[in-house]
């Protein structure tokens, strides 16, 4: 079903249309319910119980305790404040972190950071289909090792890592272990006792909430040094005036998708299988990612002898919204380090196409883009100076 202008949406990992059950939960803390969590008055008590209230609500999703959750400004910050959060408190013990080599950038560029500061990272890598070798981790803990951090699901691929079982092997040597479950949200379990995580962050567009919120949850016990100061909110772990009303849709977002997770993720494996099963039936067109292991609503190719951009932008002209996991810097096309990271020649990671379907996407969308498509390709091929490569 087309977006209101008219736009077929193949973006849901980008974000997501803010649910209007969510919007009429939160208005009436932008208006009416508008106090300072933080004021005694029966107008801030108010506030206080709405953001009690939701810690409870997502507490409840995830199987933790309320005080175990912490309200941020979205994932990458969440990212943020668990991996440098941990990396200080735990100086006494190492400068070892462990992730691997196609985390989001809020993951790796915040690795990176460390690493200037005198850490040391083991940066994993992934095989053909963008899994991460459990074994590898266990062989990668050391005596200083104070944090492994790796992905519940890829954002660019969909593939889905063994969160549990690597969970496991951390929770035997007592290494805290963060998941950013930012994709993984609304579609997989998030059950953090049955995930074996220490913390999981969240970001509530990512599931039709609002933007500019997002959740950590950190294990009672697990020591993290704060990143914002200035004031004792949130449990003297993250400072600032709360965002009551974002709290609210988080929560009620959050709790949609839980409700409802079960028949949508059918509905879109289904939507997801025929994508597939019609882009690969192109010339030149080649899945990303596991077979199996992937989210419900992802499907990831590369295309042979076209760039991404130029996909991107002639698809958009057909009112068509997608998304590629090449990146323009400074005039050049880079492939993407996630399609680098699966051994994917540069060339070809060139030409990647992610659709991430969701709530408004139907059998009627899936027909008009696998409708489009080839004669796209086709002229696209035909002006370009790089072959198909003949072992696709």
């Amino acid at each position: 079903m087309p977006l209101p202008d008219g736009t077929i949406y193949f973006d849901h990992a980008a974000t997501t249309p803010t649910d209007p059950r969510v919007v009429e939960r939160m208005l009436p803390y932008f208006s009416d319910l508008f106090g300072n969590a933080s004021s005694i008055y029966t107008l801030g008590r108010k506030s206080l119980a709405a953001l009690d209230e939701a810690h409870e609500q997502i507490a409840a999703i995830l199987h933790c305790r309320p005080t175990e959750l912490i309200f941020t400004g979205g994932g990458s910050e969440g990212d943020n404040l668990a991996i440098k959060g941990i990396a200080y408190a735990q100086r006494r013990r190492g400068n070892h972190i462990i992730t691997s080599a196609i985390e989001h950038h809020a993951v790796l560029h915040t690795c990176q950071q460390l690493e200037l500061e005198g850490y040391t990272v083991t940066y994993l890598p992934v095989d053909s289909a963008g899994l991460v070798d459990p074994a590898a981790v266990e062989a990668a803990i050391n005596d200083q090792t104070a944090l492994v951090t790796l992905m519940y699901a890829n954002n660019e691929i969909g593939t889905i890592q063994p969160i549990a079982e690597i969970g496991r092997i951390c929770r035997a040597r007592k290494i805290p272990f963060h998941t950013d479950a930012v994709q993984a949200a609304g579609l997989l379990n998030l059950d953090v006792t049955e995930l074996n995580v220490d913390l999981l962050s969240l970001s509530a567009h990512k599931f039709y909430g609002p933007k500019g919120v997002g959740v950590l949850y950190v294990r009672q016990g697990t020591r993290i040094q704060p990143q914002i100061l200035g004031g004792s909110q949130e449990r003297n772990r993250r400072a600032g005036t709360e965002n009551v009303g974002g709290a609210v849709g988080t929560a009620e977002a959050l709790r949609l998708a839980r409700a409802e997770r079960e028949a949508e993720a059918a509905r879109l494996t289904a939507l997801r299988d025929r994508l597939i099963a019609g882009v690969l039936a192109l010339p030149g067109a080649a899945l990303t990612g596991h077979p199996e292991r992937r989210l419900p609503n992802s499907a990831s190719f590369t295309l042979a002898g076209v760039e991404g951009e130029s996909l991107l932008l002639n698809l958009d002209l057909l009112g068509i919204a997608a998304s590629s996991g090449s990146a323009c810097s400074s005039g050049d096309i880079e492939p993407s380090h996630v399609l680098t990271a699966l051994g994917i020649p540069a060339a070809d990671a060139r030409g990647h196409l992610r659709l991430t379907l969701g709530h408004s996407n139907t059998d009627e969308d899936v027909d008009v883009l696998l409708a489009q498509l080839p004669g796209l390709l086709e002229r696209l091929r035909a002006l370009s100076t790089r072959p198909v490569s003949a072992s696709v």
